[in-house]
């Protein structure tokens, strides 16, 4: 099985590197991004563009940027590849695309590909489907590093997703406040609030609230190490190969549907 890795001397590309080595796999190759400075792991062979990555893989895991996530599964559904990814801050369109591509081949997409997260995503749509919105205001607080580009982050908008689909309703429709400032009038009934904190190096915290008059409860994950992330991903990539065409979640890998 030969896995490609976008990206492969990134943070997340070497560590995607050392996972797919500890799991027994052929690493095919990576790609660097344009004009970088960093060198690929050893014995890592770096392919010319992603073509050529996806033409040498069985599989390719991308954790880049958004902008890079529809020509890869474009490329992925051109050449009968199959697709894990974990780019995040991709928005409505970009996710229509990814979706009308995976029809063509397998993709696994997720917010997240830690096992605890995903975990926690399934008990927070339980809970929201006890918890009504009326009694129960939802609220995600989430805080990364200094670097992380887009807010809130992909794990605090799935959250808020699982939290509308225990409500029986779509985040857009449930309603989202986020960023308050200054005078901004009472909180609407029902919306899902999101606080996005950025300092540090922290790898990733997310705490749900659901606050009611007489009780709060909070739900809370917390990432030490982003190799959660890698170990997540290259299960992944074990599970997808030679799945048929779809869009396919974390849940899908660890069996939670």
């Amino acid at each position: 099985m030969r896995i490609g890795i976008a990206g492969i001397a990134g943070r997340m590309g070497r560590l995607l590197a050392e996972e797919v080595a500890l799991a027994g796999l052929v690493l095919a190759g990576g790609t660097l991004r344009p004009g970088s400075a960093k060198a690929a792991p050893d014995g890592a062979i770096v392919l010319p563009d992603s073509a050529a990555l996806f033409a040498a893989s069985d599989v390719v895991i991308d954790f880049t940027q958004a902008a890079e996530a529809v020509p890869h599964a474009r490329l992925a559904a051109a050449q009968g590849c199959a697709l894990v990814l974990g780019s995040s801050g991709l928005d409505a369109a970009q996710e229509a695309a990814v979706a009308e591509a995976a029809a063509r081949a397998p993709v696994v997409y997720a917010a997240n590909f830690a096992p605890g997260v995903n975990l926690v995503l399934a008990l927070a749509e339980r809970m929201a489907a006890a918890l009504p919105g009326a009694q129960y205001d939802a609220e995600i607080v989430e805080m990364h590093h200094r670097q992380k580009v887009d807010a809130p982050s992909g794990t605090a908008v799935a959250m808020g997703r699982a939290v509308a689909a225990g409500r029986g309703t779509t985040l857009e429709e449930a309603g989202i406040e986020s960023g308050r400032d200054g005078h901004t009038g009472p909180r609407k009934p029902g919306a899902i609030g999101f606080a996005a904190l950025r300092g540090g190096q922290v790898v990733g915290e997310h705490t749900l609230v659901f606050a009611a008059a007489n009780e709060h409860i909070a739900l809370t994950h917390r990432s030490f190490d982003r190799r959660a992330y890698a170990t997540g991903a290259v299960r992944a990539a074990q599970w997808v190969r030679g799945r048929a065409p779809g869009l396919y979640s974390m849940m899908d890998v660890l069996g939670m549907r």
